[in-house]
């Protein structure tokens, strides 16, 4: 598992591209699909201007305007997450345990900070070679998720590969879910950076809920659609949560373990297979950029990456990703600086108690 504060990689950096979506964005219900195909239009004909990108440091950070949550209300929700030094969710905090600060100043909690809010939470499974294999272990896995939800919370079902399918719309259904996750079949390629897009900006919440994507797959994008920075904006402009259960570990293990074995050979067995050593190589470099992007996407909107050593431990990191979503704080606040002018505003949760961990977004633009 890995975990850890926001820091923008190096991915930022470059510009961002035009939105030219091309896929398909194939729904249970016809006003999806007509979404979906509408973002695909609209996209060939937007070009979004390049921006600077954050460096490293959080305190020195340049914030660019296409990477934050604009808000449009006065007040702000922010889902924060709270562990001890031994990574175990902290529950039984009140509203004097939090302290809220806007571009360095503290900022009064509102009478109904500690609200429950409900979630409606997208499954998301990543069906292309590298996962198909192990279908059966996520099925598993997803079913036991959707049985620790609160009975107000709500699940939906995307499989990505080749294409990007929604297989269940919003349920509250165990039956239904279950249904859809027979459906889920093996594809070839990763369009990870797609299905991601689609979800954040067409799977959308009630105006009363959380939006969290839970999401298994290694993040290594086939490169045929979207760009990362792309569904990066829209994660952060839609608000929602990213969980990632990476198979990248496992990956790792067994190229490494193939290139070992190669390259253990004579010479002649080496030049003989010179081509497939090569390729070996260049997969772990992709497993390695995929994890800095993952580890980049959950930093930045207050979810959180695992990378399991096996798919044996999938129905364990699901539970965790749901008993996280039950034990979320939100907390409301009405920011003391009321003008209208657009301006990025630092966010910043602090507990009373330093020694406890505290994970959220960054911050939000306000409205103009």
């Amino acid at each position: 598992m890995a975990t850890g504060a926001y820091t923008a990689g190096a991915a930022l950096r470059v510009a961002l591209l035009t939105l030219c979506l091309g896929v398909t964005f194939v729904a249970a219900r016809s006003g999806l699909a007509q979404k979906a195909k509408l973002a695909d239009s609209t996209s060939q004909q937007t070009k979004v201007a390049p921006t600077p990108a954050p460096s490293p440091t959080p305190a020195q950070q340049e914030i660019d305007p296409d990477d934050v949550i604009s808000v449009e209300t006065t007040e702000i929700l922010l889902p924060v997450t709270v562990r001890d030094a031994n990574g175990e969710l902290v529950s039984g905090l009140t509203r004097k345990d939090f302290r809220v600060f806007e571009d360095g100043l503290d900022q009064p909690l509102s009478d109904f900070s500690l609200r429950k809010v409900p979630v409606d939470a997208v499954l998301m499974v990543d069906a292309s070679s590298s996962v198909s294999n192990n279908l059966d272990d996520f099925r598993v896995a997803a079913e036991g998720f959707a049985s620790y939800l609160a009975v107000d919370d709500r699940i939906s079902l995307i499989q990505f590969d080749d294409r990007v399918l929604l297989l269940q719309d919003w349920t509250k259904s165990l039956l239904q879910l279950r249904r859809a996750l027979r459906r889920v079949s093996p594809g070839m390629f990763t369009r990870f950076n797609d299905a991601l897009l689609l979800a954040a900006r067409d799977q959308t919440p009630r105006g009363n809920a959380r939006h969290a994507i839970i999401v298994l797959t290694d993040g290594i994008d086939s490169g045929r659609g979207s760009t990362f920075e792309t569904a990066l904006r829209a994660a952060l402009q839609s608000q929602t949560t990213i969980y990632i259960v990476s198979n990248s570990e496992i990956e790792r293990v067994k190229k490494q373990a193939e290139l070992s074995e190669l390259q253990r050979g004579s010479d002649s067995s080496i030049r003989f297979n010179e081509i497939k050593i090569n390729d070996l190589r260049l997969g772990l470099e992709a497993l390695a950029a995929s994890e800095r992007n993952m580890a980049q996407l959950t930093s930045a909107t207050g979810g959180r990456l695992y990378k399991p050593q096996s798919f044996s431990d999938l129905e364990k990191i699901y539970a965790e990703v749901a008993d996280e979503l039950r034990h979320q704080y939100a907390l409301y606040y009405s920011p003391l600086n009321r003008k209208r002018d657009g301006a990025f505003r630092r966010v910043k949760v602090e507990t009373r108690n330093s020694a406890l961990r505290v994970s959220h977004r960054i911050g939000y633009f306000a409205p103009k």
